[in-house]
């Protein structure tokens, strides 16, 4: 594995895990008891904690990525170990 793809396999994980945390801990003006103003989303949450979570996504994606490439790198994931890779039409 090139490193480029390291990190763009990174990025993808890092991507995944953001969208797994953000909803947790997410409060709306309705549950907190405050007033909702003229044109505001009454779902649109309070205080959402970025950067909380960015560091939380961080961690949890480091841990993933590190599985993943351990398991690359031993030779327990590859291609060949896809049920539908080797059912593919050969392109030459």
């Amino acid at each position: 594995m090139t490193l480029a793809s390291a990190i763009a396999i990174y990025f993808i994980i890092w991507w995944l895990v953001l969208f797994l945390v953000l909803p947790f801990g997410i409060r709306n003006a309705h549950e907190t008891g405050e007033t909702i103003e003229e044109g505001n989303e009454p779902g649109a949450p309070i205080n959402p904690h970025l950067v909380q979570k960015a560091v939380i996504t961080t961690i949890l994606a480091t841990a993933v990525f590190a599985v993943f490439y351990l398991a690359f790198t031993r030779g327990w994931l590859n291609l060949d170990s896809l049920p539908f890779y080797s059912t593919m039409p050969n392109p030459n």
